[in-house]
Protein backbone atom coordinates (compact mmCIF):
# COMPACT_ATOMS: atom_id res chain seq x y z
CA UNK A 1 0.00 0.00 0.00
CA UNK A 2 2.96 2.45 1.25
CA UNK A 3 5.22 1.33 -2.30
CA UNK A 4 1.64 2.12 -4.23
CA UNK A 5 1.58 5.41 -3.12
CA UNK A 6 5.56 6.66 -3.47
CA UNK A 7 4.86 4.96 -7.12
CA UNK A 8 1.90 7.09 -7.66
CA UNK A 9 3.37 10.20 -6.38
CA UNK A 10 6.96 10.14 -6.67
CA UNK A 11 7.45 13.05 -8.99
CA UNK A 12 5.29 15.25 -6.92
CA UNK A 13 7.74 13.93 -3.61
CA UNK A 14 11.32 14.65 -6.06
CA UNK A 15 10.31 17.42 -6.51
CA UNK A 16 9.61 18.67 -3.15
CA UNK A 17 12.55 17.02 -2.19
CA UNK A 18 14.71 18.55 -4.59
CA UNK A 19 13.19 22.43 -3.90
CA UNK A 20 13.26 21.68 0.25
CA UNK A 21 17.29 20.89 -0.45
CA UNK A 22 18.31 22.46 -3.11
CA UNK A 23 18.17 26.10 -1.88
CA UNK A 24 20.43 25.41 1.23
CA UNK A 25 23.17 25.75 -1.32
CA UNK A 26 21.93 28.92 -3.46
CA UNK A 27 22.49 32.33 -3.40
CA UNK A 28 20.18 35.23 -2.31
CA UNK A 29 19.92 36.19 -5.98
CA UNK A 30 18.82 32.65 -6.85
CA UNK A 31 16.79 32.19 -3.91
CA UNK A 32 14.76 35.48 -5.10
CA UNK A 33 14.53 34.33 -8.68
CA UNK A 34 13.06 31.10 -7.37
CA UNK A 35 10.94 32.89 -4.91
CA UNK A 36 9.05 35.00 -7.77
CA UNK A 37 8.83 32.21 -9.86
CA UNK A 38 6.86 30.03 -6.68
CA UNK A 39 4.59 33.54 -7.07
CA UNK A 40 4.16 33.25 -10.79
CA UNK A 41 3.10 29.67 -10.75
CA UNK A 42 -0.15 30.09 -8.41
CA UNK A 43 -0.78 33.69 -10.43
CA UNK A 44 -0.71 31.56 -13.58
CA UNK A 45 -2.47 28.74 -12.49
CA UNK A 46 -5.48 30.83 -10.95
CA UNK A 47 -5.60 32.22 -14.51
CA UNK A 48 -5.45 29.05 -16.25
CA UNK A 49 -8.79 28.42 -13.83
CA UNK A 50 -10.32 31.03 -15.86
CA UNK A 51 -8.73 30.36 -19.60
CA UNK A 52 -7.90 27.15 -19.66
CA UNK A 53 -11.10 25.64 -17.47
CA UNK A 54 -13.73 27.71 -18.60
CA UNK A 55 -12.67 29.71 -21.48
CA UNK A 56 -12.50 33.05 -20.32
CA UNK A 57 -9.97 35.26 -21.97
CA UNK A 58 -9.23 38.15 -19.00
CA UNK A 59 -7.23 41.41 -19.60
CA UNK A 60 -7.62 42.61 -16.06
CA UNK A 61 -6.41 39.51 -14.25
CA UNK A 62 -3.73 41.60 -12.63
CA UNK A 63 -6.27 43.58 -10.88
CA UNK A 64 -6.68 40.03 -8.35
CA UNK A 65 -2.99 40.11 -7.99
CA UNK A 66 -2.76 43.62 -7.12
CA UNK A 67 -5.18 44.41 -4.64
CA UNK A 68 -4.47 41.20 -2.81
CA UNK A 69 -1.36 42.57 -2.67
CA UNK A 70 -2.32 45.48 -1.17
CA UNK A 71 -4.58 44.22 1.48
CA UNK A 72 -1.78 42.36 2.45
CA UNK A 73 0.58 44.97 2.89
CA UNK A 74 -1.70 46.76 4.74
CA UNK A 75 -2.33 44.18 7.07
CA UNK A 76 1.00 43.98 7.38
CA UNK A 77 1.14 47.57 8.17
CA UNK A 78 -0.93 47.61 11.00
CA UNK A 79 0.34 44.36 12.16
CA UNK A 80 3.73 46.69 12.36
CA UNK A 81 1.84 49.32 14.68
CA UNK A 82 0.03 46.23 17.20
CA UNK A 83 -3.04 47.18 15.88
CA UNK A 84 -3.85 43.29 14.03
CA UNK A 85 -2.47 40.16 14.84
CA UNK A 86 -2.09 37.71 12.23
CA UNK A 87 1.30 35.34 11.64
CA UNK A 88 2.94 35.98 8.96
CA UNK A 89 2.27 32.46 7.46
CA UNK A 90 -1.36 33.34 7.37
CA UNK A 91 -1.15 36.86 6.04
CA UNK A 92 -1.35 35.57 2.11
CA UNK A 93 -4.57 34.63 3.35
CA UNK A 94 -5.75 38.29 3.39
CA UNK A 95 -4.94 39.01 -0.24
CA UNK A 96 -6.70 35.88 -0.80
CA UNK A 97 -10.36 36.34 0.49
CA UNK A 98 -9.81 39.90 -0.88
CA UNK A 99 -9.37 38.33 -4.20
CA UNK A 100 -12.46 36.54 -3.07
CA UNK A 101 -14.29 39.23 -2.44
CA UNK A 102 -13.78 40.90 -5.58
CA UNK A 103 -13.76 37.76 -7.57
CA UNK A 104 -17.87 37.53 -6.55
CA UNK A 105 -18.16 41.72 -7.77
CA UNK A 106 -16.62 41.20 -11.02
CA UNK A 107 -18.10 37.64 -11.49
CA UNK A 108 -21.77 38.68 -11.18
CA UNK A 109 -21.42 41.32 -13.21
CA UNK A 110 -18.86 40.81 -15.74
CA UNK A 111 -19.64 37.13 -16.67
CA UNK A 112 -23.52 37.33 -18.00
CA UNK A 113 -20.88 38.46 -21.76
CA UNK A 114 -18.50 35.85 -22.31
CA UNK A 115 -15.80 36.03 -24.95
CA UNK A 116 -14.61 39.30 -26.73
CA UNK A 117 -17.59 41.27 -24.56
CA UNK A 118 -16.58 39.80 -20.96
CA UNK A 119 -12.55 40.58 -22.12
CA UNK A 120 -13.25 44.10 -23.14
CA UNK A 121 -14.92 44.45 -19.66
CA UNK A 122 -11.95 43.24 -17.84
CA UNK A 123 -9.69 45.01 -19.77
CA UNK A 124 -12.12 48.77 -18.55
CA UNK A 125 -11.93 47.17 -15.27
CA UNK A 126 -8.41 46.58 -15.32
CA UNK A 127 -7.48 50.30 -16.52
CA UNK A 128 -10.25 52.19 -13.76
CA UNK A 129 -8.20 50.26 -11.24
CA UNK A 130 -4.82 51.30 -12.09
CA UNK A 131 -5.94 54.70 -13.00
CA UNK A 132 -7.27 54.85 -9.54
CA UNK A 133 -4.36 53.86 -7.56
CA UNK A 134 -2.89 57.37 -9.20
CA UNK A 135 -5.82 59.10 -7.25
CA UNK A 136 -6.46 57.31 -3.63
CA UNK A 137 -3.20 58.20 -2.49
CA UNK A 138 -4.18 56.63 1.42
CA UNK A 139 -4.80 53.22 0.24
CA UNK A 140 -2.49 52.82 -3.67
CA UNK A 141 0.30 55.16 -1.62
CA UNK A 142 0.23 56.63 -5.52
CA UNK A 143 3.68 55.93 -7.24
CA UNK A 144 5.65 55.31 -4.74
CA UNK A 145 3.63 52.68 -2.72
CA UNK A 146 2.75 51.15 0.28
CA UNK A 147 5.85 49.61 1.94
CA UNK A 148 5.93 47.46 5.58
CA UNK A 149 8.25 45.49 7.71
CA UNK A 150 7.92 41.00 7.41
CA UNK A 151 6.90 39.97 11.35
CA UNK A 152 8.55 37.21 12.79
CA UNK A 153 6.60 34.10 14.12
CA UNK A 154 7.63 31.58 16.35
CA UNK A 155 11.10 31.96 16.85
CA UNK A 156 10.72 32.84 12.49
CA UNK A 157 12.50 36.57 11.77
CA UNK A 158 11.51 36.22 8.12
CA UNK A 159 14.63 38.62 7.59
CA UNK A 160 16.35 36.26 5.00
CA UNK A 161 15.49 35.39 1.65
CA UNK A 162 16.04 32.09 2.42
CA UNK A 163 13.09 31.59 5.02
CA UNK A 164 11.15 33.93 2.91
CA UNK A 165 11.59 31.30 0.31
CA UNK A 166 10.56 28.20 2.39
CA UNK A 167 7.10 30.03 3.34
CA UNK A 168 6.70 30.90 -0.78
CA UNK A 169 7.02 27.07 -1.81
CA UNK A 170 5.34 25.86 1.09
CA UNK A 171 2.17 27.83 -0.46
CA UNK A 172 2.79 27.30 -3.94
CA UNK A 173 2.78 23.90 -3.05
CA UNK A 174 -0.20 23.94 -1.16
CA UNK A 175 -1.61 26.16 -4.33
CA UNK A 176 -0.81 23.57 -6.55
CA UNK A 177 -2.49 20.84 -4.79
CA UNK A 178 -5.88 22.14 -4.14
CA UNK A 179 -6.00 23.98 -8.03
CA UNK A 180 -5.33 20.42 -9.63
CA UNK A 181 -7.83 18.84 -7.07
CA UNK A 182 -10.17 21.31 -8.14
CA UNK A 183 -10.24 20.47 -11.46
CA UNK A 184 -11.89 16.99 -10.55
CA UNK A 185 -14.56 18.59 -8.51
CA UNK A 186 -18.42 19.04 -9.68
CA UNK A 187 -17.78 22.74 -10.25
CA UNK A 188 -14.01 21.92 -12.19
CA UNK A 189 -15.42 19.51 -14.33
CA UNK A 190 -19.24 21.62 -15.68
CA UNK A 191 -16.61 24.50 -16.18
CA UNK A 192 -14.98 22.86 -19.29
CA UNK A 193 -18.35 21.85 -20.16
CA UNK A 194 -19.83 25.66 -19.76
CA UNK A 195 -16.55 26.24 -22.21
CA UNK A 196 -17.36 24.19 -24.91
CA UNK A 197 -20.71 24.17 -24.89
CA UNK A 198 -22.45 26.59 -22.39
CA UNK A 199 -26.18 26.24 -24.75
CA UNK A 200 -25.87 22.18 -24.34
CA UNK A 201 -24.57 23.06 -20.17
CA UNK A 202 -27.81 25.11 -19.91
CA UNK A 203 -30.10 22.38 -20.92
CA UNK A 204 -28.80 20.02 -18.52
CA UNK A 205 -29.81 22.36 -15.68
CA UNK A 206 -26.67 24.71 -14.99
CA UNK A 207 -26.55 28.12 -15.20
CA UNK A 208 -23.49 28.73 -17.75
CA UNK A 209 -23.72 32.63 -15.73
CA UNK A 210 -23.36 31.08 -12.46
CA UNK A 211 -20.81 28.18 -13.10
CA UNK A 212 -18.55 31.61 -14.58
CA UNK A 213 -19.34 33.60 -11.77
CA UNK A 214 -18.09 30.55 -9.61
CA UNK A 215 -14.83 30.01 -11.48
CA UNK A 216 -14.23 33.89 -11.40
CA UNK A 217 -14.87 33.76 -7.49
CA UNK A 218 -12.19 31.23 -7.36
CA UNK A 219 -9.66 32.25 -9.78
CA UNK A 220 -9.59 35.51 -7.74
CA UNK A 221 -8.71 33.55 -3.98
CA UNK A 222 -5.79 32.27 -6.09
CA UNK A 223 -4.55 35.24 -7.54
CA UNK A 224 -5.09 37.51 -4.24
CA UNK A 225 -3.13 34.81 -2.38
CA UNK A 226 -0.26 34.78 -4.95
CA UNK A 227 -0.26 38.95 -4.41
CA UNK A 228 -0.35 38.67 -0.41
CA UNK A 229 3.26 36.55 -1.07
CA UNK A 230 4.30 38.99 -3.47
CA UNK A 231 3.89 41.74 -0.65
CA UNK A 232 5.49 39.67 1.95
CA UNK A 233 8.37 38.75 -0.70
CA UNK A 234 9.25 42.61 -1.34
CA UNK A 235 7.92 44.50 1.33
CA UNK A 236 6.34 46.63 -0.92
CA UNK A 237 3.41 47.42 -3.78
CA UNK A 238 3.24 49.53 -6.36
CA UNK A 239 0.12 50.44 -8.44
CA UNK A 240 2.24 48.69 -11.14
CA UNK A 241 1.19 45.59 -9.36
CA UNK A 242 -2.44 46.41 -10.67
CA UNK A 243 -1.52 47.42 -13.88
CA UNK A 244 -1.88 46.13 -17.76
CA UNK A 245 1.42 44.87 -17.70
CA UNK A 246 0.89 42.25 -14.91
CA UNK A 247 -2.19 41.13 -16.86
CA UNK A 248 -0.20 40.97 -20.12
CA UNK A 249 2.69 38.88 -18.35
CA UNK A 250 0.16 36.37 -16.73
CA UNK A 251 -1.59 36.03 -20.00
CA UNK A 252 2.19 35.36 -21.75
CA UNK A 253 3.14 32.66 -19.16
CA UNK A 254 -0.40 30.86 -19.57
CA UNK A 255 -0.18 30.73 -23.53
CA UNK A 256 3.92 30.17 -23.56
CA UNK A 257 3.26 27.17 -20.75
CA UNK A 258 0.15 25.49 -22.47
CA UNK A 259 -3.35 26.91 -21.34
CA UNK A 260 -5.09 23.07 -22.18
CA UNK A 261 -2.88 21.75 -19.87
CA UNK A 262 -2.48 21.55 -15.56
CA UNK A 263 1.35 22.07 -16.15
CA UNK A 264 1.53 24.31 -19.20
CA UNK A 265 0.84 27.01 -16.56
CA UNK A 266 4.13 26.27 -14.54
CA UNK A 267 5.84 25.68 -17.48
CA UNK A 268 4.85 29.45 -18.60
CA UNK A 269 5.40 31.20 -15.50
CA UNK A 270 9.00 29.58 -14.81
CA UNK A 271 9.89 30.69 -18.67
CA UNK A 272 8.76 33.91 -18.52
CA UNK A 273 9.69 34.77 -15.40
CA UNK A 274 13.12 33.91 -15.96
CA UNK A 275 12.92 35.82 -19.02
CA UNK A 276 11.83 38.95 -17.12
CA UNK A 277 14.30 39.07 -14.45
CA UNK A 278 17.79 37.44 -16.31
CA UNK A 279 17.50 39.32 -19.36
CA UNK A 280 16.31 42.36 -17.92
CA UNK A 281 20.02 42.92 -16.36
CA UNK A 282 21.36 42.60 -19.73
CA UNK A 283 19.33 44.52 -22.13
CA UNK A 284 16.69 46.85 -22.65
CA UNK A 285 15.13 45.20 -25.53
CA UNK A 286 14.10 42.31 -22.93
CA UNK A 287 10.51 43.28 -23.64
CA UNK A 288 11.01 43.35 -27.34
CA UNK A 289 12.57 39.18 -27.03
CA UNK A 290 9.29 38.33 -24.90
CA UNK A 291 6.73 39.56 -27.39
CA UNK A 292 8.46 37.72 -30.10
CA UNK A 293 8.69 34.55 -28.33
CA UNK A 294 4.99 35.16 -27.70
CA UNK A 295 3.93 35.59 -31.12
CA UNK A 296 5.88 33.02 -32.50
CA UNK A 297 4.47 30.11 -29.67
CA UNK A 298 0.72 31.81 -30.46
CA UNK A 299 1.69 31.17 -34.50
CA UNK A 300 3.37 27.96 -34.78
CA UNK A 301 2.79 26.11 -31.50
CA UNK A 302 -0.50 27.57 -30.08
CA UNK A 303 -0.80 24.60 -27.72
CA UNK A 304 2.03 25.75 -25.78
CA UNK A 305 5.15 24.24 -24.61
CA UNK A 306 3.03 21.39 -23.09
CA UNK A 307 1.23 20.75 -25.88
CA UNK A 308 4.48 19.94 -28.12
CA UNK A 309 5.81 17.90 -24.62
CA UNK A 310 2.49 15.47 -25.04
CA UNK A 311 2.24 15.40 -28.39
CA UNK A 312 5.71 13.44 -28.32
CA UNK A 313 4.36 11.79 -25.06
CA UNK A 314 3.36 8.44 -27.24
CA UNK A 315 6.56 8.40 -29.17
CA UNK A 316 8.89 8.39 -26.15
CA UNK A 317 6.55 5.87 -24.37
CA UNK A 318 6.85 3.39 -27.96
CA UNK A 319 10.76 4.42 -27.44
CA UNK A 320 10.57 5.93 -31.13
CA UNK A 321 11.60 9.25 -30.57
CA UNK A 322 15.41 8.26 -31.98
CA UNK A 323 13.57 8.14 -35.59
CA UNK A 324 13.05 11.63 -35.41
CA UNK A 325 16.08 12.97 -32.79
CA UNK A 326 18.24 13.74 -35.35
CA UNK A 327 16.14 15.79 -37.83
CA UNK A 328 14.94 17.76 -34.84
CA UNK A 329 18.99 18.51 -33.81
CA UNK A 330 19.58 19.73 -37.28
CA UNK A 331 16.56 21.75 -37.34
CA UNK A 332 16.79 23.15 -33.72
CA UNK A 333 20.83 24.07 -35.07
CA UNK A 334 19.21 26.13 -38.10
CA UNK A 335 16.95 27.79 -35.08
CA UNK A 336 19.99 28.42 -33.31
CA UNK A 337 21.74 30.15 -36.15
CA UNK A 338 18.71 32.29 -36.72
CA UNK A 339 18.37 33.63 -33.04
CA UNK A 340 21.64 34.24 -32.38
CA UNK A 341 21.54 36.33 -35.51
CA UNK A 342 18.75 38.11 -35.03
CA UNK A 343 19.37 38.78 -31.20
CA UNK A 344 22.80 40.65 -33.24
CA UNK A 345 20.86 42.42 -35.21
CA UNK A 346 18.86 44.18 -32.68
CA UNK A 347 21.20 44.56 -29.82
CA UNK A 348 22.82 46.59 -33.08
CA UNK A 349 19.72 48.44 -33.76
CA UNK A 350 18.73 48.97 -30.02
CA UNK A 351 22.13 50.49 -29.32
CA UNK A 352 22.52 52.46 -31.99
CA UNK A 353 19.25 54.07 -31.99
CA UNK A 354 19.04 54.40 -27.85
CA UNK A 355 22.23 56.65 -28.08
CA UNK A 356 21.00 59.41 -30.85
CA UNK A 357 22.89 57.35 -33.34
CA UNK A 358 26.33 59.05 -31.64
CA UNK A 359 27.95 56.29 -30.06
CA UNK A 360 28.36 53.36 -32.40
CA UNK A 361 30.70 50.78 -30.06
CA UNK A 362 29.27 48.41 -28.57
CA UNK A 363 29.24 44.54 -26.90
CA UNK A 364 27.58 41.65 -28.15
CA UNK A 365 28.47 37.97 -27.05
CA UNK A 366 31.53 39.42 -25.43
CA UNK A 367 32.86 40.62 -29.21
CA UNK A 368 33.79 44.61 -29.49
CA UNK A 369 32.97 46.36 -32.95
CA UNK A 370 31.87 49.29 -34.41
CA UNK A 371 28.30 48.89 -35.31
CA UNK A 372 28.91 51.68 -38.41
CA UNK A 373 31.28 48.92 -39.68
CA UNK A 374 30.06 46.89 -42.69
CA UNK A 375 30.97 43.46 -41.16
CA UNK A 376 28.35 43.21 -38.10
CA UNK A 377 25.90 44.18 -40.49
CA UNK A 378 26.53 41.28 -42.85
CA UNK A 379 27.08 38.83 -40.27
CA UNK A 380 23.82 39.12 -38.71
CA UNK A 381 21.59 39.27 -41.92
CA UNK A 382 23.73 36.13 -43.08
CA UNK A 383 23.50 34.02 -39.89
CA UNK A 384 19.16 34.94 -40.78
CA UNK A 385 19.29 34.11 -44.28
CA UNK A 386 21.45 31.24 -44.09
CA UNK A 387 19.40 29.89 -40.59
CA UNK A 388 16.29 30.43 -42.57
CA UNK A 389 17.91 28.77 -45.41
CA UNK A 390 18.37 24.88 -43.84
CA UNK A 391 15.38 25.31 -41.60
CA UNK A 392 13.17 25.40 -44.02
CA UNK A 393 15.63 22.30 -45.58
CA UNK A 394 15.25 20.84 -42.26
CA UNK A 395 11.85 21.02 -41.84
CA UNK A 396 10.77 18.81 -44.66
CA UNK A 397 12.72 16.13 -43.11
CA UNK A 398 11.07 16.42 -39.91
CA UNK A 399 8.29 15.95 -41.21
CA UNK A 400 9.20 13.46 -43.40
CA UNK A 401 10.55 11.37 -40.33
CA UNK A 402 7.46 12.19 -38.38
CA UNK A 403 5.18 10.77 -40.76
CA UNK A 404 6.78 7.68 -40.25
CA UNK A 405 6.67 7.73 -36.85
CA UNK A 406 3.00 8.38 -37.11
CA UNK A 407 2.34 5.65 -39.11
CA UNK A 408 4.54 3.25 -36.71
CA UNK A 409 2.89 4.36 -33.97
CA UNK A 410 -0.58 4.00 -34.92
CA UNK A 411 0.85 0.08 -36.19
CA UNK A 412 1.91 -0.10 -33.08
CA UNK A 413 -1.23 0.62 -31.37
CA UNK A 414 -3.31 -1.34 -33.47
CA UNK A 415 -1.35 -4.35 -32.51
CA UNK A 416 -1.95 -3.47 -28.53
CA UNK A 417 -5.41 -3.25 -28.85
CA UNK A 418 -5.92 -6.57 -31.14
CA UNK A 419 -3.71 -8.29 -28.55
Amino acid sequence: MRSSIITRYKIWIISALIISIWPLFLSDLALSLLSQMGIAVIFALSYNILLGQCGLLSFGHAVFFGLGAYFTIHALRLINIGQLTIPTPLLPLVGAFAGLILGITVGLIGTRRPGATFALITLGINELVHSSALMFIDFFGSETGISAKREGWLGITFGSQLEVYYLIVIWTFICIILIYAFTGTPLGRISNAVRDNPERTGFIGYSPVMVRALIMMVSGFFAGLAGGLYAINWELVTYENVGIMQSAFVLFMVFIGGAGYFFGPIIGAVIVTFITLYLSAFTGAWMLYLGLFFMVMVLFAPSGIAGILMLHKPVWQRKLLRRIILSYIVALFSCFVITLSGIGLIEIIFHWSSTGYTNSVMTVYGIKFDAKGFLPWAITFAGIILGGYFFKKSLSNVKKNWSLVSIELQSKCHDDSSN
